[in-house]
């Protein structure tokens, strides 16, 4: 689990398609360098949010200057890390620890989708961006003020358009040199995981009525009887 507050920057510093080493797995693995800083206290197989994906470590050079990770094909489907290449920079964020403060939100690294920057406008001293979403079911669970996850930075939503699959954040002065979305152009990508709240929420709502509904007497049930009745009665008097 992450905050969705990035730590560090890195670096790309090979992204191999084909890794047959051990720690490579035999797929895509990536080296980032550059974040010995946050590397101190972190071992092989814990977890790290590169660029909003959690992923975990299997290999370190001996002075614990850089890390590598294994990436699935799973996540390359639902991700952009298969547009890294040698030198882009990347969002490195830590797993909690239980002396964490969640100054972001409950961020899982479980990316769900991309997104293509389609605005970029300055406002003061702040930068107000524009996303549409690559899959389109994943809308309905943005709100505005509502918390998302983008490259793995926590961001709160200024505006949503349903119609059109979009959706805006405002990223503040200070943010922008924190981490890599202040660099992306109009047209590029980033991850996007949504709030899990509205997924949870969703879920238990699906899974309630379908209990309902094959439960004979529920109140549901006995609710959708009721309205039946009263139409079929409507019907009679006409």
């Amino acid at each position: 689990m992450f905050t969705g507050l990035i730590e560090h920057i890195g670096t790309v510093s090979d992204y191999s398609p084909l890794d047959s080493s051990e720690s490579g797995g035999g797929g895509v693995s990536i080296t980032i360098a550059d974040c010995a800083p946050i590397l101190v206290d972190v071992h092989l197989g814990d977890s790290i949010s590169v660029n909003g994906v959690c992923l975990t470590v299997t290999e370190f050079d001996s002075e614990k200057t850089h890390f590598k990770v294994g990436v699935a094909p799973e996540t390359l489907r639902r991700t952009n890390l298969g547009d890294l290449k040698n030198g882009s920079p990347v969002n490195l964020e830590r797993a909690v620890t239980s002396d964490v403060r969640l100054g972001g939100h409950v961020v899982q690294g479980h990316v769900d989708t991309i997104a293509n920057i389609t605005k970029k406008v300055p406002d003061g001293n702040a930068i107000t961006f524009t996303f549409q979403l690559r899959d389109t079911q994943y809308i309905t669970y943005i709100v505005e003020k509502g918390f998302i996850s983008i490259d793995g930075t926590s961001l709160t939503v200024t505006d949503v358009n349903y119609s059109t699959n979009e959706f805006s954040i405002m990223l503040i002065s200070y943010s922008q040199g924190k981490v890599i979305l202040a660099k992306k152009a109009l047209g590029d990508s980033v991850n996007i995981e949504v709030d899990l709240t509205g997924k949870l929420i969703e879920k238990q709502i699906e899974i309630s009525l379908e209990s309902q509904i094959a439960t004979e007497g529920s109140a549901l049930v006995k609710l959708i009887e009721k309205i039946i009745d009263k139409k079929l009665e409507s019907y009679k008097l006409k």
